[in-house]
């Protein structure tokens, strides 16, 4: 068939469309088609036949073509579509999410959509929209470490203690330090952000040496008492002890929460508490770092200043993390503990069980 030919329409044809064209009540995809037709029967060329009603050159053609074939019947109903995809059987969502929890594919440790989409013969939006409704996150996996400690529901109830009912003239101090901060150096300048680009920093870097940040945090007020050295042994570990006792009241007690590191338990360190009773040690359980509230300070710190930060040396180093602890005990503001020490051994206990019951 020509493109371009014209079509003939008979008499009781061509009245019906301009009465389509005419009616007020005529829905409007009734009367572009007739519209269509009527121009093409009139000798129109597509591209009038487009500008004068607005559609595409497909669609004028689709149209005659569909008088030619149907007449006026076949404008007034539109071709059959094909209906919605069959939803998936219960039998297939069940064997995806099973393959998910207890099988992996071969040559690797967890899924990816495709991969399952591959084994089970679905659509890659198929397999994530049922892991989607099942909760399922395969790429992803959280750290944890269960204490071994044969006093940590002791040492727990204590720290906790702590943290909600602070003893009264007493301060409590949550300290630690954070050991190996390297002074790096890019070796090659950054790109600024801008607009539809994030800043820019190299993979590599230039090493200028480390320092140990040693800090206590008051955890009624958020206030922190920092200092910087080279070295984190017990000698050191003695110098902040003197340092927090010069910063603080003489007249308050300190509670001091502390980890297991072995510097915090040496000897020399011990005497020296001994001679200063108003020193009282609270250590956390092991592998409960997590417990100690000076690590969110140690977190925040990281994020905000170091992670980032370009330092051609030590010292421009130390002088970032001070500048640092001048800004936040300007306007300190205390992490808020709210869980209780039986939340917290009860949750432990879960994960105890759980993971027993697992191996």
């Amino acid at each position: 068939m020509d493109a371009e030919c014209c079509i003939w329409l008979s008499r009781e044809d061509r009245e019906r469309l301009n009465g389509w064209v005419a009616g007020r009540n005529t829905p409007q995809k009734l009367v572009w088609r007739a519209r269509i037709v009527l121009m093409w029967a009139a000798g129109a060329g597509v591209t009038a036949i487009v500008r004068a009603t607005g559609k595409t050159k497909k669609t004028a053609y689709r149209w005659r073509a569909r008088y030619i074939e149907r007449g006026v019947r076949g404008l007034e109903r539109d071709a059959s579509r094909p209906g919605r995809k069959k939803p998936l059987s219960a039998a297939m969502i069940e064997r995806v999410v099973d393959m998910t929890l207890h099988e992996t594919p071969p040559a690797a440790t967890q899924w990816s959509a495709r991969v399952m989409a591959k084994a089970v013969g679905l659509s890659h939006t198929s397999v994530q929209r049922i892991w989607a409704a099942h909760d399922l996150k395969p790429h992803l996996v959280k750290r944890f470490k269960l204490s071994n400690d044969k006093h940590f529901v002791d040492k727990v109830v204590d720290v906790v203690g702590l943290y909600l009912t602070p003893p009264d003239k007493a301060l409590v101090l949550s300290v630690d330090e954070k050991s190996q901060i390297q002074a790096l150096d890019r070796t090659q300048p950054g790109l600024p952000m801008k607009k539809g680009r994030a800043g820019t920093m190299t993979h590599d870097y230039k090493r200028h040496g480390t320092t140990t940040l040693f800090a206590a945090l008051d955890v009624a007020t958020g206030q922190v008492i920092g200092q910087c050295m080279k070295r984190h042994r017990h000698q050191e570990w003695l110098r902040f002890l003197r340092t927090i006792d010069r910063n603080t009241p003489k007249a308050l007690d300190l509670h001091l929460v502390a980890d297991n590191y072995a510097t915090h338990k040496h000897p020399t360190v011990k005497a020296w508490l001994a001679k200063h009773p108003r020193f009282h040690m609270h250590f956390t359980p092991t592998s409960a770092s997590w417990l100690n509230q000076v690590e969110r300070f140690f977190g925040l710190i990281t994020q905000d200043r170091i992670r980032r930060g370009v330092f051609k040396s030590v010292s421009e180093l130390e002088a970032a993390i001070q500048d640092y602890l001048d800004h936040h005990n300007a306007d300190p503001k205390p992490f808020v503990w709210t869980a209780a020490a039986a939340d917290i051994l009860q949750k432990v206990a879960r994960g105890r069980q759980t993971l027993e019951s697992v191996h």
